[in-house]
């Protein structure tokens, strides 16, 4: 066995393995430890429907395959992790957590037990760099205090810095023309159609950004290859002038994002954008535009990821969609104010409600499940997992459109942030898709009164 040359060790504490159940093949040729301790919480959370149980069972099956029919020896000493073809790249071991004979700190929490466990596994190997790896701050705190290294999980971090997370527009100063020495002006079924030199435009610019300048051009970038850009002319006018169940944007944000909502050939949308900004409001319009009367498709499906919703659900008296509604506030919040100025507001909701195939589904309804024709709108997406995004993304169908909502500002999963949750991982993930738009809504126009809170609250 390669001994001499694993001389990293990266232990994994549970949350890690619920953020990502595959987090253990992503440490390259290191040995990736798992406490025995994580293997008990593991097993504790494994029962039931929600998306945490999901999670932990995936985690446990991708342990057991990669362990097997192996001695207790082998699995203390590392298990070789196979990919592909039946090459190895990795170890994976299980440590018992047995605590030095002066332990570092209390053996009464099971996270302290992981840290005392440590101490002894790090005299036992004095020339492998053990790493613990825990989305958990005060963890990390801990360990680095008993003079064990420490750090978040950040495999599925794709930025740095909230600002470099793309806005899915681009705006420059004074007039966007007067920077541009060459252009080809073409007919397009869409519009008038410009083609640019490569070269005139930023290095990172991608398919479906919209380019905004102080003077009113809008302009989406509909192709691009190492020569020429693909510039599609959209007039602000028109876009301002655009409906959706009576609703019409207040800004040109507001009507970029209709226009990305209202457009078949786009199947992912992706609006971001502080409270009030209108993400959800004009998710539903165009919603129900859409399958009431231009029958694109047949169900609207609303869902959201909630702190507690997968545990507290099943607590909650009623069917499905009665135990939902609590959670979906937002939803029918927005079809009120879809229809405050009718005779009789509360008539035309009920009146929506049953003529709307508006469906309100929980997280672990869609896990597993296939869309086909529908328009799923997932409100507070910011609240996912990397994983748990790509879980309910890969539901969507044949003719089936996803429309996620958030704010990165108000993030309340634990070990979450704006690094690390799914809405960034998406919005980066897919900058450049084709069949996908994303665009960061600003200002505050629910009111004066939301506006200044938000600035200075």
């Amino acid at each position: 066995m390669a001994a001499k040359r694993r001389t990293k060790a990266y232990v994994l504490d549970t949350n890690v393995l619920i953020h990502d159940p595959t987090a253990l093949l992503k440490f390259e040729e290191h040995t990736v430890v798992i406490p025995m301790t994580v293997l008990e919480e593991l097993d504790k959370l494994k029962v039931g429907k929600s998306s945490v149980a999901a999670e932990c069972r995936q985690a446990i099956r991708l342990i057991d395959e990669i362990i097997g029919d192996a001695s207790p020896e082998e699995i203390a000493d590392g298990v070789p992790i196979t990919r592909g073809k039946g090459r190895s790249r990795g170890y994976l071991s299980i440590n018992l957590d047995r605590p030095m004979q002066q332990a570092m700190l209390p053996n009464d929490l099971n996270d302290n037990k992981i840290i005392n466990s440590l101490g002894l596994y790090q005299q036992s190997r004095p020339k492998t760099h053990l790493i613990l790896v825990s989305k958990d701050i005060n963890m990390r705190l801990k360990a680095r205090g008993c003079g064990i290294e420490a750090e978040d999980y950040q495999n599925d971090q794709l930025v740095d810095n909230i600002e470099s997370v793309t806005k899915g527009y681009r705006v420059f100063p004074g007039s966007f023309w007067e920077s541009i020495e060459r252009v080809e002006t073409q007919h397009h079924k869409s519009g008038t159609l410009h083609v640019l030199p490569r070269k005139a435009l930023p290095a990172d610019i991608y398919v479906n950004e919209f380019l905004i300048d102080e003077q009113g051009f809008v302009g989406r970038v509909l192709s691009m290859d190492e020569r020429k850009v693909h510039l599609l002319d959209l007039p602000a006018d028109h876009l301002m002038q655009q409906q959706a169940w009576g609703l019409k944007p207040r800004d040109i944000h507001q009507a970029i994002a209709l226009y990305l909502l209202l457009d078949p050939d786009i199947h992912l949308v992706n609006l971001t954008g502080a409270a009030g900004s209108g993400k959800t409001i004009l998710a539903l319009a165009a919603a129900i535009e859409m399958t009431v009367q231009k029958h694109m498709y047949r169900h609207i499906i609303a869902t959201r990821s909630t702190r507690g919703l997968d545990e507290d659900i099943g607590f909650l008296p009623g069917t499905e969609a009665e135990k939902m509604e609590p959670w979906l506030g937002a939803i029918t919040d927005n079809l009120e104010a879809l229809h405050m100025d009718d005779e009789n507001t509360h008539s035309s909701i009920d009146y929506i409600l049953q003529k709307v195939p508006l469906q309100f589904k929980s997280l672990n309804y869609i896990r597993g499940r296939s869309f086909q024709k529908s328009l799923i709108i997932i409100d507070e997406s910011q609240n996912l997992t990397p994983h748990q995004m790509k879980t309910i993304i890969t539901r969507a169908g044949q003719g089936s459109k996803v429309v996620c909502l958030g704010n990165l500002a108000q993030i309340d999963t634990p070990y979450l942030n704006y690094m690390s949750s799914g809405l960034t991982y998406l919005s980066e993930r897919f900058r450049g898709f084709s069949h996908g738009g994303m665009l960061q809504l600003v200002g505050v126009p629910r009111s004066i009164l939301a506006e200044y809170a938000e600035s200075h609250l």
